[in-house]
């Protein structure tokens, strides 16, 4: 146990981490818009917080920089990071923060590309890099976990998928692993004690099940789940399954979780691939929640919850139509780093 905790995404930030995007191979014959929806991204991160931005080289720099330029972005706010990177996906390969006390330390989990692509060894040095650049300590959970698999209330409570963190078959990520082995992992670097697991995630996503496209918490007591209405889409049963056991469960105060519904946009597809659009996949910054949009009636309800749920801060929408053709979006994209 080392008394450490992972903050909630609504606590105050220091930063917010990206990985500038490089990698064609993730949005195939579409990726000239994706640095201009990065742009959009930073341009409404960078008012609240810090940006660390990993470059791969002085080009990847001087292109980012430029772009920002033309958007409006102060560039005072943005920290170039050299870190080599295979791809961008912040959240599944950047460092997590724990928070013991005023000291911060960073959670080193490994990284191995969703247990399915090829390229992944810069990606999963990026937490070392992080901490030798920062000064940190380095808490080395000696599992395979990304990011997206988890979110947490702040107060000792954790959500997940069994899909995605223990199907055998399926892009194992710790083989022989069990839910308990796991959950001694959350609590001895996350200072979580209280695991709560769910089903299936969505269709479409390429990570096996990752929760941040699913359920989030939105305040220490309540989520939103996803909510697909059309009986004879994929995604009915399982969001259903899901939102049976949340009924069942019970934060680590022992009080029941409120549970509100998110709506599912209608079924997004690119050269006849299901992508996996949700709203679920929001980010919340200090001066904003970030919100994918997908160019659908059911954004503005979409919004209006997430509004609701965060008074304190403005729900902006963010164009991911082009985004999620990358099978992520805005949360996959970011890492917060807390303010101390």
């Amino acid at each position: 146990m080392t008394d450490y905790r992972m903050p909630a995404e609504w606590e105050p930030h220091a930063a917010t981490w990206l990985g500038w995007p490089h990698n064609k191979t993730d949005w195939p014959g579409k990726f000239e818009p994706i640095p201009w929806v990065y742009g959009e991204i930073i341009r409404h991160l960078a008012p609240g917080e810090r940006i660390r931005l990993l470059v791969n080289s002085a080009g990847h720099k001087a292109q980012a920089t430029q772009l920002f330029k033309r958007v409006g972005i102060n560039l005072d706010r943005v920290h170039f990071l050299r870190f080599p990177t295979d791809r961008g996906w912040t959240r599944d390969s950047g460092p997590i923060f724990v928070r013991r006390g005023d000291s911060l330390a960073i959670a080193r989990f490994h990284f191995n590309a969703w247990a399915k692509y090829k390229d992944w060894k810069k990606d999963d040095l990026v937490p070392v890099r992080a901490a030798k650049q920062f000064k940190l300590p380095l808490l080395d959970g000696k599992i395979v976990l990304e990011g997206g698999s988890i979110d947490v209330n702040g107060r000792g409570t954790l959500i997940t998928t069994e899909e995605c963190l223990l199907d055998p078959k399926v892009q194992t990520r710790n083989p022989g692993l069990s839910r308990l082995d796991l959950e001694n992992v959350f609590r001895d670097l996350l200072g979580v004690t209280n695991t709560l697991w769910l089903g299936s995630g969505i269709a479409g996503d390429d990570t096996h099940g990752h929760v941040d496209d699913l359920c989030r918490f939105v305040n220490p007591g309540t989520v939103v789940l996803c909510r697909e209405e059309n009986p004879k889409d994929v995604n009915y049963k399982p969001l259903a399954e899901n939102r049976e056991r949340l009924q069942g469960m019970h934060l680590e105060n022992g009080r029941a979780i409120e549970v509100i519904d998110l709506p599912m946009p209608a079924p997004l597809f690119f050269d006849g691939v299901r992508l996996p659009a949700s709203y679920a996949n929001f980010y919340i910054a200090n001066a904003a929640v970030l919100v994918p949009t997908f160019n659908d009636p059911k954004d503005r309800i979409a919004l209006g919850i997430l509004a609701d749920c965060f008074p304190d801060r403005p729900a902006v929408g963010i164009h991911a139509v082009d985004l999620v053709w990358g099978l992520g979006t805005l949360h996959c994209l970011t890492q917060q780093e807390p303010a101390l």
